[in-house]
């Protein structure tokens, strides 16, 4: 029988470890390696691999050598497909398993941005006589989403049910173009060759002043310190991120903490992603890769 690791606690229930169980012979570890060495170590044994981003987005990785891994995660982008295919490492990963959880985060971020609701839950301090000042309804604004994947047209169904002109930038597309009269941005994109770098100084200096930029990707993607200068002069009113540079609910880490301290700024430490329902679709598609590999049909391989 194959060995198959769980690298982690990946919030398996008991009918998906059965369902792992009748497979191979399972090794699992309840908590998280402390480095990537840990991680290295709980691999290495194994034959297929079922892993968190620790250490799989890491360099160790491909030290590994003729390693299956299912992982119940979608953003991939950080593989190197090349030095995969010379250790004979394949990936299965678990498309759109997060399409939910992130539809629903961007939308309380653009409500949040919009309506400053933060500023007005459980305020008891607000002046006496004085009736605040109106904030920004979504009806009739217009929303530019960058990327019409699952999470992208996702978000774009419930805008336009929100009565928001809703336009798309897809590959091949004029990029400022598609931003020019946009009252929110939206950055749902993956992480390519054909989008890294791309959100740079003079895309976040092209945004019509007084609008806002929720996004869900990396550094890798968007030139932060490009996005923070046009916030900071003005050209964006307010930013929402997910911190997806960051260890998952890794709230200490310095890229977080400037981030979070900066008052425009509303971010959460890359947890747009978890819920309970990306958790039990994550574990099955993560447990249907190892079925269909284990039967020579391989699925959802990352080429």
């Amino acid at each position: 029988m194959p060995k198959i690791v769980v690298t982690q606690n990946l919030g398996l229930n008991e009918e998906e470890k059965a369902r792992l169980n009748k497979l191979g012979e399972v090794k699992y570890y309840d908590n998280l390696p402390k480095s990537v060495d840990e991680w290295f170590d709980r691999c290495k044994d194994a034959d297929i691999i079922c892993s968190g981003h620790l250490g799989f987005a890491s360099d160790k990785l491909y030290e590994l050598k003729d390693k299956f891994f299912s992982v119940p995660l979608v953003g991939v982008g950080f593989l190197k497909l090349n030095k995969m295919k010379e250790r004979n490492i394949v990936v299965s990963n678990s498309p759109a398993c997060n399409m939910e959880a992130v539809s629903e985060w961007i939308i309380a971020m653009i409500l949040n941005l919009f309506r400053n609701l933060l500023g007005y839950i459980n305020n008891v301090n607000l002046p006496v006589g004085i009736t605040p000042k109106p904030n920004l309804g979504l009806a009739g604004k217009n929303i530019t989403i960058l990327g019409k994947g699952n999470i992208g047209s996702r978000v774009g169904k419930i805008c336009e049910s929100l009565e928001m002109n809703v336009k798309y930038f897809k590959r091949g597309d004029d990029l400022l173009e598609s931003i020019k009269n946009a009252d929110v941005v939206i950055d749902v994109l993956s992480l390519n060759p054909s989008t890294r770098n791309l959100l740079d100084k003079k895309f976040f200096n092209s945004f019509k002043k007084g609008s806002f930029f929720v996004t869900i990707t990396s550094p890798e993607i968007e030139d932060t310190e490009a996005m923070l200068k046009a916030l900071d002069g003005g050209i964006i009113a307010g930013v929402a991120m997910d911190g997806g540079a960051i260890q998952v609910g890794k709230a200490d880490d310095p890229f977080y903490i400037r981030l979070a301290t900066h008052p425009k700024v509303l971010a959460t430490p890359h947890i747009a992603y978890n819920t309970d329902v990306t958790d039990r679709k994550g574990n099955q598609m993560m447990i249907d890769n190892i079925e269909a590999y284990l039967k020579g049909s391989s699925i959802n391989l990352v080429q």
